[in-house]
């Protein structure tokens, strides 16, 4: 979750809306809801689709002042994320409402509807998961007992049990982003806690940082590797690495401090921007921001665009495919940010669609599709892109977005596709339904949907 910081002092007092809840949005492009928090609580912008009722603090969160001189260069293990990371977040559907109960019955749902056998493999407990403080004597983080009588180890192991992981929610700061303990200064205590629960994935959240930690320059020599917020992150890393089990480690610095050109270093994937929401605005902002990046992405190394919202608010089921699409071929981490046993058989059916995933998941090859132009004698733009190539095992790809408000004859040239091969007759392959089109020479039309995706397979006849 985004850095707290800017206050949103909205005083609609006039508003026929009830005041938002403990958690609740209260504000973001296109919110029509309150404005304002119930007492205690006051509306905080994380990020420009979503802002937030936090509690309000009387205190400040205490400074660390000492910055090592040489910080840990270990990079993270190669035992895990090599591919980008399939599974489940609690945060989206439930913010700090979460218990041993709701993470279960996710887990749960993940294999009785299918997804395990579909790749999805974890299941990942956001914030709100602890006490408030430490304990005093080992100054380890302890878990609510309200929430997790049995502990964290006890949830793991049930879901282990199921042939699934887990993963787990921590900050480089003093605290979280709900004000729980956080990590800075403690990383070694967190990380070998963490891994003896039994623990196989961590999202590390960049909120609460005391200032002297933060960059409000460019480091020596614009090195963003040795800047202080990767080094809050280098400090994780190392401890990790330590531990007899791996750990996946997702850097969630919300796009800061050029991540993308030293986060392979540090992490297995980095968040590119703030918080998502259920928004077309926020998926076409994700989608050309993170466009500019991917030549980043490759094995052990995968851009995050964050959680995915479908079964979240008003997205049509077009937008939905262009959501999980776009992840897909962009190879960003797909954690499913909703209550899971409310998805339609058509989103299982998109979350779950096998060629998709194909090549999201290929070990073979590990770059991401990437846009280009669809004609030699298109120099149109858009932002985002809408034309994207890349390669499987099975051959070549193309994506295309319609971002427009209506149906649209969309139409590349094959001798323009990036790595196509030279010919004049191409098999094209529908990726969505699973069949082949015809076989075409020259170029290729295809009618997408508004805020659509289509996806091709295409081969040399």
């Amino acid at each position: 979750m985004l850095a707290t910081g800017y206050l949103l002092l909205a005083s609609l007092l006039g508003s026929t809306y009830a005041q938002s809840s403990p958690w609740e949005q209260c504000g973001g492009v296109g919110w029509a809801g309150s404005t304002t928090c119930v007492a205690g609580w006051i509306c905080t912008y994380l990020n420009e689709y979503f802002s937030q009722c936090l509690q309000v603090s009387s205190t400040t969160p205490p400074s660390l002042t000492s910055i090592p001189g040489a910080a840990p260069t270990v990079g993270p293990s190669r035992d895990t994320g090599k591919l980008p990371a399939l599974g489940w977040n609690s945060w989206n559907a439930y913010k700090c409402g979460i218990s041993d109960t709701v993470v279960y019955a996710a887990a749960v749902n993940i294999v009785l509807l299918g997804l395990q056998d579909a790749g999805y493999e974890y299941v990942n407990i956001d914030d709100c998961w602890a006490e408030t403080t430490r304990d005093p004597t080992t100054q380890r983080i302890v878990p609510d007992p309200n929430k997790f009588p049995n502990g964290i180890s006890d949830l793991a192991d049930q879901i282990h049990a199921l042939g699934l992981k887990v993963g787990i929610y921590g900050d480089a700061g003093t605290a979280t982003c709900a004000g729980y303990p956080g990590s800075l200064g403690y990383e070694t205590i967190d990380a070998t806690t963490f891994t003896e629960w039994g623990i196989d994935y961590l999202k590390y959240d960049n909120c609460n940082v005391p200032k002297n930690w933060t960059d409000t320059n460019p480091p020596p020599g614009n090195d963003w590797y040795k800047s202080n917020s990767a080094i809050r992150y280098r400090q994780m890393t190392a401890a990790l690495v330590a531990q007899p089990h791996p750990v996946q480690f997702s850097i969630c610095i919300w796009g800061d401090a050029n991540v993308w050109t030293w986060g392979a270093r540090v992490g297995h994937s980095w968040r590119m921007a703030g918080d998502s929401s259920a928004s077309w605005s926020y998926i076409t902002s994700i989608i050309n921001k993170n466009s500019q990046y991917l030549d980043y992405v490759d094995f052990y190394s995968h851009n995050d665009m964050d959680m995915m919202e479908i079964g979240n608010g008003d997205l049509t089921i077009q937008e939905q495919r262009t959501h999980f699409a776009a992840w897909c071929f962009m190879k960003s981490p797909i954690l499913l940010g909703t209550d899971l046993s409310k998805l339609s058989s058509t989103q299982r059916d998109v979350i779950t669609n096998p060629e998709l995933l194909a090549f999201h998941q290929d070990a073979t090859i590990g770059v991401p599709a990437k846009p280009f132009q669809p004609t030699a004698d298109d120099t149109t733009t858009s932002n985002p892109p809408e034309f994207y190539a890349g390669a499987s095992t099975k051959g070549t790809h193309v994506f295309i977005i319609n971002t427009g408000g209506g149906t649209s004859t969309m139409t590349f040239a094959f001798s323009s596709v990036p790595g196509l091969p030279a010919g004049s007759n191409y098999v094209v392959h529908d990726m969505w339904v699973g069949k082949d089109l015809g076989t075409f020479s020259g170029k290729y039309s295809a009618s997408v949907a508004s805020h659509d995706t289509a996806a091709f397979l295409i081969t040399p006849a």
